[in-house]
């Protein structure tokens, strides 16, 4: 039977609405205020005052945009966050002792200023804010991206061939180190290459070189340290570990080899933060080191907690059969020791889970990173309320669902096909009429239907493919659908549209999951797909400014591989009636599916709205030439899942 291939967001969204976020916190002490603050039932500890900041750039000029300030104790403990007003804000109910007051804009460099809070009932703290320059182009090897293409397209061979012939990837190795002699990502590859036909030494001779290339290449970071680990060599593998940790402090796997390392070297409190550490930033990535943190819990005394993890592990995962023996010794501790004890008890170096077997990393030249490699960097000190952030942004949505019927824009799509060496093919493009149906249906059920050139256009798709679900992305983060995720506050974040809070979101598992589906053909099966990701809400309007997703997981039901999706989000003035809407304006998709490898752009433009009164009639459009804010053109990428 011959499918027709349709991936395609189910056309009801259906979900109970349950969602109990918690009050809004109470109104600041001062206009602007964030929520925060010291603990309730502290107050009568202190003597408290108020402290005044004001904000200005240079010689006094005033700062364009969001103004973030927080107060941070001397234990570098938040005390309070507040967004400034006119670039001042009134910090109350502030202890009187010593404070720094960090302050981040767009724009601008981070400010920092510690001053005390002495006997005056309040002080004025003013702080200088210093443009951001320029910063001259990175020296170090920016990866296989900045190559040229003849060693692009050499790499792509050598990483096909390692993946399944590794004996095979010398000669493309070869090709592409004549491209480019000097580059660390080549030398990288030839140890993975050397690595794999059994030369160690010569895949440490390698990354080394490529260290010398780029001494902050975090690949070949910890594939030295995982081969200096599969050798029992703990304290020598440190070093570079650390190294590694100052490059990417939100690597879960630099965190994964340090618990290893530290476990070696009999440190055990330091193994458990550092496994714990890893699970946290890694997630269902890092489930590999659940084994490792049992063993080092086990060690350190915690002998329950680590055979209850263990087991769990074990029966998530039955054919890890050397976790299981593992569980088994555990469980059935000897009173026999080896002279490879490194431990109090009579768990060996033979029986440790060592994670450094697992292969070293093979980096994808066409598939972004997963959401869950790492970590986007935050600013420090600025602390986020994650239930109060959630909250404002599903307001917002909650006001965009109840307003608008229908909007309609002109898509234009970019589609490139890529072959099993991650090169891509010769552009096709295509433009649509492009349609969003938004209604209610009842209570706790929404529905979003999308349509191109009046219909589905599946064939005018390439390859029969159609991208639908980015206008639905964002409602993750609606009240009705955000008790089915998982969500963690990571911060403050920089973002082209200003300053963010930058949240982590993850499907849970038993909860309903209708977002985002794959149907093959118009009336043929459909099958959901779990999504993980992470958004960027304006400190400013709790508007969501850019998405990115990943699926938690392959489907071979499907063969679904991989999809990696980023949409960019931007305001869409309507001059009637000043209506102010955030929308998609540009985005970006990835998927390997049914042997398809696609790299899609999509780009949205000349939005027209048609908004519904309260009796429910429909209007005619507001406007037709609406103003949205930056082009289309020059909106930053995003993804569109299919």
């Amino acid at each position: 039977m011959k499918w027709n291939r349709l991936l395609g967001l189910i056309a009801f969204l259906c979900i109970p609405t349950s969602l109990l976020l918690g009050q809004i916190p109470p109104a600041a002490d001062a206009p602007g205020t964030y929520p925060g603050g010291i603990n309730p039932g502290l107050e009568n500890l202190y003597v408290y005052a108020s402290a005044d900041i004001e904000i200005t750039g240079p010689k006094g000029t005033p700062v364009e945009g969001t103004i973030v300030v927080s107060l941070i104790r001397l234990n570098g403990q938040v005390f309070k966050t507040a967004m400034a007003e006119h670039g001042k804000v009134l910090f109350g109910n502030v202890p009187r002792s010593e404070l720094t007051a960090e302050v981040v804009a767009p724009g601008y460099q981070t400010a920092k200023k510690t001053f005390e809070i002495g006997d005056k009932a309040e002080v004025k703290v003013q702080i200088e804010l210093q443009p951001m320059t320029d910063r001259e182009a990175a020296a170090a090897d920016r990866g296989i991206s900045a190559l040229n293409p003849k060693a692009q397209k050499d790499i792509g061979k050598a990483l096909d061939a390692l993946r399944n012939r590794p004996a095979d990837a010398r000669n493309y190795l070869q090709d592409a180190q004549r491209d480019a002699p000097n580059s660390a990502e080549v030398e990288y590859l030839y140890g993975v290459y050397a690595s794999k036909v059994g030369d160690q030494a010569m895949a440490q001779t390698h990354w080394q070189r490529a260290l010398e290339l780029n001494p902050n290449h975090l690949s070949s970071l910890l594939a030295i340290s995982q081969s200096l680990l599969q050798q029992h060599k703990g304290a020598a593998a440190a070093p570079y570990l650390t190294r590694a940790l100052e490059t990417e402090p939100s690597s879960w796997r630099a965190h994964m080899l340090m618990a290893q390392s530290d476990l070696f070297q009999g440190q055990r409190d330091q193994a458990i933060k550092e496994a714990e550490r890893a699970l946290e930033l890694g997630h269902d990535q890092a489930a590999s080191v659940e084994p490792l943190l049992a063993h080092a819990l086990y060690d350190n005394g915690e002998k329950d907690r680590a055979i209850k993890l263990l087991t769990d592990y074990v029966t998530a995962h039955p054919s890890d059969t050397n976790s299981a023996r593992l569980l088994e010794r555990l469980k059935n501790p000897t009173t026999t020791t080896r002279t490879t004890v490194i431990t109090t008890t009579t768990i060996t170096t033979t029986d440790m889970p060592n994670v450094s077997d697992e292969m070293v990393i093979m980096p994808s030249n066409w598939l972004p990173p997963d959401v869950d490699e790492k970590i986007p960097p935050v600013e420090e000190g600025a602390s986020c309320a994650l239930n109060y952030v959630v909250q404002k942004a599903g307001q917002q949505l909650r006001k965009f669902t109840h307003d608008v019927d229908r909007f309609t824009a002109t898509e234009s799509l970019t589609h490139e096909s890529i072959n099993r060496y991650g090169i891509a093919s010769s552009p096709e493009k295509r433009k649509f009429d492009y349609l969003v149906s938004i209604q209610e249906i009842r209570q706790g059920y929404l529905g979003v239907t999308e349509y191109r050139n009046g219909g589905g256009a599946q064939a005018q798709f390439p390859d029969g493919l159609v991208t639908n679900g980015l206008p639905a992305l964002v409602l993750v983060f609606h009240p009705y659908y955000a008790p089915n995720y998982e969500m963690t506050c990571e911060g403050l974040a920089r973002t082209n549209a200003g300053l963010a809070w930058q949240v982590h979101f993850r499907q849970i598992p038993g909860k309903p999951n209708e977002l985002k589906t794959y149907q093959f053909g118009l009336n043929g099966p459909s099958y959901a797909v779990a999504l993980k990701g992470r958004a960027w809400i304006s400190a400013d309007n709790y508007q969501i400014v850019r998405m990115e997703t990943d699926i938690v997981k392959p489907m071979p039901e499907i063969k679904l591989l991989a999809e990696h999706t980023v949409v960019e989000y931007g305001p869409v003035t309507f001059q009637k009636d000043n209506v102010n809407l955030w929308l998609p304006q540009s985005a970006e998709v990835y998927f390997a599916w049914r042997g398809h490898q696609v790299h899609r752009r999509h780009s949205f433009s000349n939005y027209m709205l048609f908004a519904i009164d309260d009796k429910e009639r429909i209007e005619a459009p507001q406007n037709t030439e609406p103003k949205a804010s930056g082009d289309s053109g020059d909106a930053t990428k995003a993804q569109s899942k299919n």
